[in-house]
């Protein structure tokens, strides 16, 4: 349920030569494949490079594939988890670009951080960080995939899917729920991974919430982290004017 008073919301264009989209799980080792559309996840993960703070939870309402999907298998060497290297083939997305619109949100699972809640504050904030590129590099996937990042309006100049007028991708990885942004008593203090089936009509990803996936799967028990007090340096950014 929303619970700020304004839409909240940034547009921003991501762009890169290569992408791999994928579950977590397929990257334990072996052959990667990537996913032939971002995954709600990796696109959180990058806003989240550009402009993040506990007190709000970004959530990704659409993409926009601008460039005809084209996929590049690679010759890869990985360093083995024991040592030396290994021998593996990936498969990436080449050529990437994508329009985002994203919004924020109050977490309440922050409640020691509601000093915090300053809705200009955050947006302007978010929408400096978009115009320089980000806080943090950007990737598309996977670290050797750099990503860079700026301002557009979604919706705005020739996507190469325009005419399409529907395309499905099946079962697709949505992102994980972390402890820290549970919305139900059945995720609270759990790592959750949400599934759910794409479709893109004209170029355009219409993502679900997170609670909104028709499949969740319980990955485990996850603790989460307070904020506030002398663990942290909550009282040093209250001096820099990170926080009212």
């Amino acid at each position: 349920m929303k619970n700020t008073r304004y839409p909240n919301i940034v547009e921003f264009q991501v762009t890169g030569d290569y992408a791999l989209f994928s579950d977590p799980i397929l990257r334990l080792g072996g052959e990667k494949c990537t996913y032939q559309v971002p995954t709600y996840e990796a696109l959180k993960g990058i806003l989240s490079s550009v402009y993040w703070k506990p007190t709000i939870i970004w959530y990704i309402d659409e993409v926009r594939v601008m460039n005809p999907i084209q996929t590049e298998v690679k010759g890869i060497r990985p360093v083995k988890y024991h040592g030396g290297n290994d021998l593996a083939y990936y498969t990436y997305l080449k050529n990437c670009r994508y329009q985002v619109r994203a919004h924020f949100e109050w977490n309440e699972n922050r409640p020691e951080l509601a000093g915090d809640r300053n809705e200009n504050k955050h947006h302007e904030i978010a929408k400096k960080m978009i115009r320089k590129g980000g806080r943090r590099d950007v990737f598309l996937g996977t670290r050797e995939c750099q990503g860079y990042v700026e301002p557009c309006v979604f919706g705005e100049g020739e996507g190469h899917y325009d005419a399409l007028p529907e395309l499905s991708f099946g079962l697709m990885y949505h992102g994980i729920t972390y402890a820290d942004e549970a919305y139900s008593a059945e995720t609270a203090g759990k790592m959750t991974a949400n599934f759910w089936s794409p479709v893109m009509r004209k170029g355009i990803i219409t993502f679900p919430k997170p609670e909104e996936c028709p499949l969740h799967k319980p990955l485990g028990e996850m603790a989460v982290k307070p904020f506030g007090g002398p663990q942290n340096n909550f009282t040093g950014l209250r001096e820099f004017g990170e926080v009212n």
